[in-house]
Order: structure tokens, then C-alpha cells, then sequence
């Protein structure tokens, strides 16, 4: 089931705790590793390729990436799944991540084929993510954590730096 704009903005208000930027309080890499094990398998098992997995990433609240070769997919151009640290939130990008608007815009240019979207978005579904489009995920940061704070009034942070991006506090 995908989410409403509104219940997926509540959601990141829930999420986000300004004592904890990186992962969430109780986080664990291990046991975030096997949900995102399973989101590998199974995508290569749908596209019928090897998918590059990059995991654990440090200083970010991005847990993971899967790359879905290009070679695999119906445009020709690889799919990006972004995995966070928090409450299993995931994004789907054509190319990579700000590449395009979002999905929407990947297929309105003929570089997102709607029928991999759905395959993707529906693994990860199946798998427990909560998919949050990239469009969403590109509106200011308004939350209460204190992200970058040497870039103040130089730089405005997105929800997609506070749960997939580098995050910093001087707290």
C-alpha cells in the first residue's frame, strides 16, 4: 500500500528526533542488513541480474543503495533504491538520486518504464519499506534537528538530507 503526501509528512515528523541524526534510537546495522539482503535477492531474482549493493554506509543516515543495471531495465536506464537508517524508508530513482524530479518526471522522458517502478516499489513494500517519493522528499527540512549547522543561512536541507544524506550536529 503506497501512503497519502499527508501520512508520509506525519510519518517523517515521527521519525525524526533531533538527539539521534544518524539512525534512529535501537538501531541496529545487523539486523537492518537482512531486510536489505532480502530487497537484493529479490531484485535480481525480478530483473534476472546481478545488482551492485552498497550497505552500511557511514556518516549517513542512509543505510544502503541497490544499483538495478541499466542493461536490466525496459528504458535502458539503471534504477537507484535508496534504503535509510529510519524506520525503513526507502526512495526509487532513475539514473540516481536528483537526476530527475522523481519517477514521475524519469517516465514522462522516457527513462523510467512504469512496469519496473511498480515491480521495484512492490518489493519493497512486500518487504516492510515505506516508499516515500523523491518529490517529497526534496521540500525543505523542517524539522528540529540542527543539520550542518557551519552551512547556516548558506544552505536550506531537504528531508531527503536528513534521512538518506550526510548529517551533522554541534549539540
Amino acid at each position: 500500500m503506497v501512503e497519502s503526501k499527508p501520512d508520509l509528512m506525519t510519518l517523517l515528523r515521527r521519525l525524526d528526533d533531533p538527539e539521534w541524526l544518524e539512525w534512529p534510537m535501537g538501531y541496529s546495522s545487523g539486523k537492518a542488513a537482512v531486510p536489505f539482503g532480502r530487497l537484493v535477492s529479490k531484485l535480481e531474482g525480478d530483473f534476472g541480474t546481478s545488482c551492485t549493493a552498497e550497505q552500511d554506509t557511514q556518516d549517513s543516515s542512509e543505510y544502503g543503495r541497490v544499483i538495478i543495471p541499466a542493461e536490466a531495465t525496459v528504458c535502458g536506464t539503471r534504477i537507484v533504491v535508496c534504503v535509510s537508517k529510519f524506520g525503513s524508508l526507502a526512495l526509487v530513482s532513475a539514473d540516481n538520486p536528483g537526476a530527475f524530479f522523481g519517477t514521475d518526471d524519469a517516465q514522462a522522458e522516457g527513462e523510467l518504464d512504469a512496469g519496473d517502478l511498480i515491480r521495484v516499489e512492490q518489493t519493497l513494500i512486500d518487504l516492510g519499506y515505506v516508499v516515500v517519493p523523491e518529490e517529497l522528499l526534496t521540500l525543505p527540512y523542517e524539522g528540529e534537528s540542527r543539520l550542518r549547522p557551519w552551512d547556516q543561512g548558506q544552505w536550506q536541507p531537504s528531508w531527503w538530507d536528513r534521512f538518506f544524506g550526510t548529517v551533522w550536529s554541534t549539540r
